[in-house]
């Protein structure tokens, strides 16, 4: 059945249009923002977070570290599945050995359970779950884990999500119809636990191209939009049908460098395109200077708009781990010059940056602009924007010298990029994940192991802090800008602006 658009405060069904595809509606197949957003619709967590990464209450109504290797928590009695079946504490032990082994995944959840020794059931609303050593970040981390039931999905394939035969979890509204590529169909559960939400029926449409997004919105065909184009936005403010939400996310903008090489790295040469013997990047003085000749507040202007704030570390002011006064590099092309002299290249390089061209908001116009302002301190700068498939498969075995990229810390904390992002690259610890330079710093890496081993919030807060001065002080990356997160609406409809930029209808209510 086609769903319509509803039209008015009384309507029934809401029509939201998303700018990114969804590849999966199995919640454990694959992590990326889409997926995760259209998951919540469908799914739940033990913990859940709210609109400014806060925990708060999901299935799991508290929990408590009882030692400092095993976390209890007490589940929300009478909550069924969209099949009927029960929730207990035998589907978050089902759940936790299946989030990390689904077949195939290009991007799993194993991360969030790699710290799991065991999870004992200690009775159907009590769960314990023991930790391989001292671990303060398993709420945070099974807040990413949407939870499954035993009975029905422990034989069950991704392709029997997507074709909804087993697409049952626990949250406010139930699957319909998926069409990769197109919608996805979505009804109210209206026996879920928590509050009832105001639509029959969700119409998520799928419309990544940037103007037949705005323009469906302007034509009344749907009734909320994310990824609000920055060319658009102005203009959209003074449209009195539309209302713009907005909020600073946790996405940040930044340049990763080969650091996986002390030799010639593949695309930085001297001035005249002559071969180096060295890295010049494993110099920090290449790396600062690098750093200052970009200027941020220039790119958020006239590149993104307004729509990021510039970036000195990972996250933005009033999130927890936030590391107060230290902010985005002062544009210095001057300084630049010097330190370039001071490390052996008073002539500069000749460099190659790299980036996508279809991920990230702006992303080949943000390296279009840093390479022009390399190229006025003397590192005449090729650009070359690469679509995203291709991009970070060959940045992923680190083909590249000079890269940009994106990182969203869904956590709304410093572990999560630390981790990903700078920590030495460790497999079998899952640090390193998205280190694609390569970046290694022990300093780094042993304030990190501790603030990893203390469920002390206040200790660990400071040595995350200390982790991020290291990091960005040694220019373990670039750090651009923080995206703000952006949507528009018909006037009838309000939305909650979430710094983890998921688009949700359980965010929008009818105006009042």
């Amino acid at each position: 059945m086609l769903l319509v658009a509803g039209h008015g405060a009384g309507a029934q069904t809401l029509t939201l249009a998303v700018g990114a595809p969804i590849t999966s509606i199995d919640p454990h197949f694959h992590n990326l923002s889409p997926n995760n957003a259209m998951a919540a619709h469908l799914f739940e967590s033990l913990v859940d977070i709210d609109e400014r990464a806060r925990q708060i209450p999901g299935l799991a109504e508290s929990w408590r570290a009882i030692d400092d290797t095993t976390w209890e928590f007490k589940l929300r009695p009478g909550v069924k599945f969209h099949n009927g079946s029960d929730f207990t504490a035998d589907d978050v032990a089902f759940t936790i050995s299946r989030a990390p082994n689904v077949p195939n995944s290009p991007s799993g959840f194993g991360i969030y359970t790699r710290a799991v020794a065991e999870v004992q059931v200690v009775d159907p609303t009590t769960v314990r779950i023991r930790t391989r050593s001292v671990y303060p970040l398993l709420p945070t981390d099974l807040a990413q884990v949407a939870i499954l039931d035993r009975e029905t999905h422990q034989n069950a394939a991704t392709e029997d999500f997507n074709s909804g035969k087993v697409a049952f979890g626990t949250g406010p509204y139930r699957f319909v119809r998926y069409a990769p590529g197109d919608r996805v169909e979505l009804e109210r559960n209206d026996t879920h636990w928590g509050p009832r939400e105001p639509w029959q029926r969700v119409n998520y449409r799928i419309i990544v191209n940037d103007a037949a997004r705005t323009a469906a919105l302007l034509a009344g065909d749907v009734d909320m939009i994310d990824q609000v184009p920055t060319t658009d936005v102005s203009r959209l403010r003074t449209d009195q049908r539309v209302a713009i939400s907005e909020i600073v996310g946790l996405r940040i903008i930044y340049l990763h460098l080969d650091r996986s090489r002390t030799d010639a790295t593949p695309f930085v040469t001297g001035p005249n395109g002559e071969a180096l013997a060295r890295n010049p990047l494993d110099d920090v003085r290449v790396r600062r200077a690098l750093s200052m000749a970009i200027d941020r507040g220039a790119i958020v202007d006239r590149v993104m708009e307004g729509a990021a704030i510039p970036a000195g570390q990972f996250l933005p002011a009033g999130t927890y781990s936030h590391v107060p006064g230290l902010d985005a590099p002062r544009f210095d092309p001057d300084g630049a010059r010097r330190l370039l002299a001071e490390a052996g290249f008073p002539n500069g390089l000749r460099v190659t940056l790299h980036g996508p061209s279809d991920r990230y908001v702006n992303d080949a116009r943000i390296i279009q602009a840093v390479g022009q302002m390399w190229t006025r301190i003397g590192v005449r700068t090729a650009v070359e924007p690469i679509p995203w498939t291709t991009f970070v498969a060959r940045a992923g075995r680190q083909e590249f010298s000079l890269f940009l990229v994106g990182w969203g810390s869904t956590t709304g904390e410093a572990s999560s990029p630390l981790r990903s992002l700078v920590a030495s690259f460790d497999r079998e610890k899952g640090f390193g994940a998205s280190n694609r330079g390569r970046y290694s710093n022990k300093e780094m890496d042993a304030l990190l192991e501790r603030a990893l081993g203390t469920v002390d919030d206040a200790a660990r807060e400071k040595l995350l802090q200390d982790a991020t001065r290291v990091a960005m002080q040694d220019v373990g990356i670039i750090p651009l800008h923080i995206q703000k997160n952006v949507w528009a609406t018909r006037r009838a409809y309000t939305h909650t602006a979430r710094v983890d930029e998921l688009t949700r209808a359980m965010d929008v209510a009818p105006a009042r």
